[in-house]
């Protein structure tokens, strides 16, 4: 077995110390160094132009982590916040807009807060197959501008996709609806179809909720709302496939559509109409 020497030992290890120290400082983070506000807000500026968005958000944060009580510090909170959106960081936006609107209520920017934090939600629905709770929290924080804000200049788009996110929601319902018909769970699918029914009457689901309601209620025999629906459909939506279908339904049962006053469905469609 070969033996070193000491004297050799220690003159191999001492570079490797070095190295080792040197690999220890280079984890560490760099020392604190305060610079002028307009320094680093420019230097987020440029990034954000030149679509560095994660370093720009650093930066901005920065700015109110050294100036915390300069008129800079509550703008560079809001362009943290949008830094992260463009990054498609959601979540890091969310959390920043939550905390601009909780400090700055009172602020000029305070409608925008609200309704970047909508279209954050907003931008994270997924198809109509998947959990559909980041929908409901995007129609929550986009009614919160159109209440809170209605004349400011996001209250319109808001109000447009509250339109878009209402008939995703409505065509989750229908989704489920069609897969319990399919199952001949048809008291199951009334259920959905009636929520369509009742919560979404504005949306494009409406004309076959109300034809899958005439073929659920016919396949359990419950004739009169069977012709409810279909009397419905056929007064509002008379050219639509789905008021063919309902009445060629109706017609191999031997009846035909007829409007009930007392039938749930036309109680819920005057309430609206």
């Amino acid at each position: 077995m070969t033996r070193f020497s000491p004297a050799l030992i220690r003159l191999v290890a001492a570079p490797l110390l070095g190295l080792g120290l040197a690999a220890c400082a280079s984890t560490e983070e760099a020392p604190y160094v305060e610079r002028p506000v307009e320094t680093i807000y420019s230097e987020a500026a440029t990034a954000m132009d030149e679509e560095r968005y994660k370093e720009a958000a650093r930066l901005f944060d920065e700015v109110e982590r050294q100036h915390p009580y300069s008129q800079w510090a509550t703008r560079a909170q809001l362009m943290a916040a949008y830094a992260h959106y463009q990054a498609l960081a959601y979540d890091d936006a969310i959390i920043a807009l939550d905390r601009f609107i909780q400090l700055h209520p009172g602020s000029d920017d305070i409608a925008y807060a609200y309704y970047m934090k909508g279209l954050s939600y907003y931008e994270q629905i997924t198809d109509v197959g998947r959990d559909q709770r980041i929908t409901q929290q995007a129609l929550d924080a986009l009614g919160e501008v159109t209440r809170r804000f209605p004349e400011s200049p996001y209250s319109r788009d808001a109000a447009l996709k509250i339109d878009l996110t209402n008939d995703h929601l409505a065509g989750k319902e229908m989704e489920i609806g069609r897969y319990y018909l399919r199952q001949g769970h048809q008291n199951a699918a009334i259920g959905r179809f009636r929520t369509v029914i009742e919560k979404y009457q504005t949306t494009s689901h409406v004309p076959e909720a109300l034809h899958r309601l005439t073929e659920a209620y016919l396949a359990l025999g419950v004739v009169d709302e069977a012709q409810a629906a279909a009397a419905v459909l056929g007064h509002n939506f008379p050219g639509s496939e789905w008021y063919v279908d309902s009445y060629a339904l109706l017609v191999d049962a031997n009846v035909r559509p007829e409007s009930s006053s007392n039938s749930w469905i036309s109680r819920a469609w005057a309430s609206v109409f």
